[in-house]
């Protein structure tokens, strides 16, 4: 009889031992799962991701919230991008914006891409630096924006930061625009702007030596990034021709605008150094003319005052255009 209950005991004992070691295993196994499929870490609540499209607004982004604790600003697209012209968005351009709580944007069609970054992110956070200053009823539906505006064909001239007054308004709209999703670093943000906003005053001021001399001076412009500028000046722009990657020129264009130089007397020609370079030499050879180089102010190194250095030697430019001394 004891050697039966013997075994029993033994048995038992043999089954709760056994028991014991699996579930131990099995804790032992979760542990080690934990450890190694631990999830990433994810973003504490008060940080704030801000992605925008492309350079120009990417600068005055950093400069409105850039160095504010728990703020990152990123870009879309490359510094030397330029215009955005046909962007298309990668899959690494689209897994950016999967992170963003704010996507700041230019307006005026500049964007092409927007119906396909709304049709994916439907409650992502629009700030739009053009509105107030393009047609387009804010950006409530990226659609109607995107709708007219293949490629680069606006039906808006979408380059305001070329513009003075007109960059002082995006600066003016993407702070407000983040104030409003991010109260809390309202302080931040208007005391960033109101910083930058007074650099950009200061070159306003010193622009406003040209205008007496350039009012009503004919112009030629050979990107239309420049009429801005000119219709801040006062100039008047007799002929524009878009020069850049899309855009070739007929033998038949350039003997027009010889005609027209000779015609209206005109001895200013704007031109990019990048797309206008082949017709600006053909134009020196032709008449004798000297034409001028600009900054479309759409490529830099990242740096937050890169716009204003480019606009301060468009002036210098602009300056030696009308015979000014170049250091008045």
């Amino acid at each position: 009889m004891s050697l039966f209950w013997e075994t029993k005991v033994s048995m038992k004992n043999k089954y709760v031992f056994v028991t014991v070691l699996l579930l131990a295993i099995a804790l032992l196994g979760h542990g080690f799962t934990r450890i190694y499929s631990k999830p990433a870490p994810q973003r504490k609540e008060e940080e704030l991701m801000i992605v925008t499209s492309f350079y120009p607004v990417y600068v005055v982004a950093t400069n409105v919230a850039g160095g504010i604790s728990g703020v990152t600003v990123e870009n879309l697209s490359q510094p030397q991008t330029g215009c955005l012209h046909d962007f298309q968005l990668a899959p690494g351009d689209m897994m950016l914006l999967s992170r963003a709580d704010a996507f700041v944007i230019n307006g005026g069609g500049m964007e092409g891409f927007l119906g396909e970054v709304a049709g994916e992110y439907p409650n992502l956070a629009v700030v739009n630096a053009g509105d107030g200053i393009f047609s387009e009823e804010g950006t409530d539906s990226f659609e109607e924006e995107h709708e007219g505006h293949e490629g680069h064909h606006h039906t808006e001239n979408a380059h305001a930061w070329m513009s003075i007054p007109h960059y002082m308004e995006q600066v003016a709209a993407i702070r407000d625009g983040l104030v409003e999703l991010d109260p809390g670093r309202r302080t931040l943000y208007e005391d960033h702007a109101e910083a930058y906003l007074s650099n950009i005053q200061s070159l306003k001021e010193e622009a406003e030596s040209l205008k007496e001399l350039a009012s009503g001076q004919p112009v030629i412009l050979l990107h239309e990034a420049f009429w801005y500028l000119a219709e801040d000046y006062g100039f008047s722009v007799e002929y524009v021709l878009n020069l850049d990657e899309e855009q070739s020129v007929s033998a038949g264009e350039v003997a027009d605008l010889m005609d027209l130089m000779k015609e209206k007397n005109i001895r200013i020609i704007l031109a990019e150094d990048l797309y206008g370079r082949d017709l600006g030499d053909t134009i020196e050879e032709e008449t004798g003319i000297k034409v001028y180089y600009l900054d479309t102010l759409t490529r830099g190194d990242g740096s937050p005052d890169s716009w204003l250095r480019g606009m301060e030697e468009n002036i210098s430019i602009l300056k030696e255009a009308l015979g000014m001394e170049v250091g008045a």
